[in-house]
């Protein structure tokens, strides 16, 4: 007598938003797939979908909405999880279909709820989840949160609402997954939190364990630890507080890639204390001239809002000659968008949205042109390069001064036998705006 075992209860999941909500997905699916559930990618596919949203602006909300209406549309059996989530009735208001909505990093009540709408026993024998969990991004590369929630109260922003306050995991918990990461293959590790530089304050930098060896709970000791193990160390969502500048020495001892991601998000004090920016009467632009003094590679990204409630042209006149005296390597730009329950809506004198377009406009050609010569310096440099696809004859690659999805990319054409995930040395050849080309080295 045969017997057939049972089917294995689907599930698909749609991640939106930054790399922490991708985080908190991968420990959904990786929890999901540990019970036995099977991981779909199509709608058709799945006996229920997770859909976990962005509620940051009103153009994120707007995306998630659309997508919960979709999956409602091509599936039926929809709950729904993340930023949005922290105010269920924004959701449920609009689709009172929806089985059941959960804050962000909430992934205990999520599992209650698939186990509700969609249970499926046990089975240990094919329930087998990889060390640290199942991954949303490449092989080659992973995101390791390293704290969750922030202390600050920036008027522009509600994650502080939506995520509460700072929460370090304990360095020795991070390390442990970093190192299994890099046992399963990964050879680039992305450091997110929503403030790096705050990791440990919670924890009043207590002292923890890992190989053998002490280390305190702050981040030049995990970024210390972090550049032992066998991977590109990156770091994000770094906030310029002085104890930054430690971790610039680490770079030059090849620790840390000599990469810094930095949200300054004006170049005006007046403006920076309207957002009530942590930091914002720190001379930014000294300590980066004293970082590149030490360390000529370092790359560093930012991202800047423009149109602000009170931004006079005095004002964005400001934030264009910092831009020009900071040469920041990569930038991003938003124009202001109000989110509700932010304190920054009560502020007076709104900007006039065609205004905000004018500005993003002249930022972005300024900064352009900034990004082009930064580039060009490395024409004729040779560097190692990480493959992160192929496209025929052409391998699509990332240096040490390109995070995936936000930066450029090196173009290098013809590069021979070579797979997703190889590092590859070559020698930079050209530019465009915003991207590297190059030959690959014999």
């Amino acid at each position: 007598m045969t017997s057939t075992a049972p089917k294995s209860p689907t599930v698909g999941l749609i991640s939106l938003g930054c790399p922490k909500a991708l985080v908190d997905s991968e420990q959904i699916v990786s929890r999901l797939r540990a019970e036995g559930y099977a991981l779909v990618p199509e709608y058709g596919q799945a006996d229920l979908v997770v859909v976990n949203t962005c509620g940051f602006i009103d153009s994120a909300k707007a995306e998630s909405l659309e997508t919960i209406g979709e999956a409602l549309s091509e599936n039926g059996k929809v709950l729904v999880t993340g930023c949005m989530g922290a105010k269920p009735e924004e959701i449920t208001a609009i689709h009172p279909k929806v089985l059941g909505v959960t804050g962000p990093h909430q992934a205990d009540a999520v599992l209650a709820s698939v186990h509700q709408h969609l249970p499926r026993p046990h089975d240990p024998k094919v329930d087998l989840v990889p060390p640290g969990g199942l991954k949303l991004t490449p092989q080659h590369y992973a995101y390791l949160k390293i704290s969750e929630g922030c202390n600050h109260k920036c008027s522009f922003c509600i994650i502080p609402d939506m995520r509460g306050k700072l929460r370090s995991r304990p360095l020795g918990m991070v390390l442990r997954e970093a190192e299994q990461l890099v046992e399963r293959g990964v050879s680039e590790l992305l450091v997110i939190s929503q403030d790096t530089s705050a990791y440990g304050v919670d924890l009043k930098y207590q002292q923890d364990f890992w190989a053998g060896q002490a280390w305190e709970t702050r981040i030049h000791d995990l970024a210390r630890a972090l550049g032992q193990l066998d991977a590109w160390v990156r770091l994000h969502y770094v906030y310029p507080y002085p104890h930054v500048d430690r971790l610039i020495g680490l770079m030059n001892e090849g620790l840390i890639l000599p990469y810094l991601d930095i949200p300054f998000q004006h170049g005006s004090q007046k403006v920076l204390k309207a957002m009530r920016r942590p930091a914002a009467a720190e001379n930014t632009l000294e300590r980066i001239q004293n970082w590149r003094r030490e360390c000529p590679e370092l790359v560093i990204r930012s991202t800047f809002i423009v149109g602000f409630p009170g931004e006079t042209e005095d004002d964005f006149a400001e934030l264009l000659d910092w831009l020009e005296e900071a040469q920041l390597d990569r930038v991003g730009c938003f124009k202001y968008s109000a989110v509700d329950g932010a304190r920054a809506n009560a502020l007076p004198d709104p900007v006039p949205e065609e205004v905000k377009e004018e500005r993003w406009h002249r930022f972005m050609q300024v900064q352009a042109e900034i990004s082009s010569q930064r580039l060009k310096r490395r024409i004729g440099g040779e560097e190692p390069v990480v493959v992160d696809r192929l496209e025929g004859d052409t391998a699509i690659a990332r240096s040490y001064g390109d995070a995936p999805e936000i930066d450029g990319v090196v173009i290098v054409e013809n590069p021979g036998d070579v797979a997703i995930g190889d590092f590859i040395d070559v020698e930079i050849t050209g530019t465009d705006q915003y991207d590297l080309f190059a030959r690959r080295l014999d």
